[in-house]
């Protein structure tokens, strides 16, 4: 069993500047979210596959090299309750995207009726992953799209101390800037905290307004140890 959070309503974060990281960069680290023994507890689920729905070998499917498991959605209590209260303040962030890019905003105010929407559109399944990598693993560039219904953001959570536990498999965010060479930004997971991205694009304002920048991630070669991380997704499959 892991160990509850005990999570603040505004998880220790300042809200106003990760938005603003976000709209500069297209992704912002978060203040500590899950404690060092917490991150141990979740990355000895990995070996218990009765916990998750799926297994991925990414090499398998030309995605990279490495490995990640779906949760069922009997989540662990640290990550239902982490997505739960990340929810509401990604919420403000997604629906003021969605004004500036003139699209409609469909996420209501909890996650609990965004997932029953989810549901009803056929998509059904929990996409919150625990990801493991080793030597020589990475991840190519790609998007966590399941289905017509999207929310913008998303979290990853480091699980494993940088620099002692593995070196290299720093997370990778590949911008496409309208009219514009693409930009590449390149992050260090530190153990326990989090860093919000982009899902699929975000808003950019440019001489003739906001318009959509399609961005992808993925992650860097590891070079020694091994890299586990926890993505949280407010969609479902």
């Amino acid at each position: 069993m892991v160990t509850t959070a005990g999570l603040p309503a505004d998880l220790g974060a300042d809200w106003g500047a990760v938005q603003a990281e976000l709209d500069e960069a297209g992704c912002a680290r978060t203040p500590r979210l899950l404690t060092a023994g917490q991150c141990r507890e979740l990355i000895a689920l990995y070996d218990k596959p009765e916990l998750f729905r799926s297994t991925v070998d990414m090499a398998r499917h030309r995605f990279g090299s490495g490995q990640y498991r779906y949760f069922t959605h009997d989540l662990p209590a640290p990550v239902r309750e982490l997505r739960a209260a990340l929810y509401p303040h990604l919420l403000v962030i997604a629906r003021d995207w969605a004004s500036r890019l003139g699209r409609p905003a469909p996420w209501p105010d909890t996650l609990g009726e965004w997932l029953e929407m989810c549901h009803r559109a056929g998509q059904g399944k929990s996409a919150q992953i625990l990801l493991r990598y080793r030597a020589g693993d990475w991840n190519a560039l790609h998007r966590d799209l399941f289905g017509d219904l999207v929310f913008p953001l998303q979290v990853v959570v480091g699980l494993d101390e940088y620099g002692t536990d593995y070196t290299g498999g720093e997370f990778l965010l590949v911008e496409q800037r309208p009219r514009a060479q693409s930009r590449g930004t390149c992050t260090i997971l530190d153990q326990g905290h989090g860093l919000v991205f982009t899902t699929r694009d975000r808003p950019v304002r440019g001489a003739r307004g906001w318009s959509a920048s399609p961005v992808r991630h993925g992650v860097s070669t590891v070079r020694s140890g091994h890299r586990h991380t926890l993505g949280l997704v407010f969609h479902d499959a």
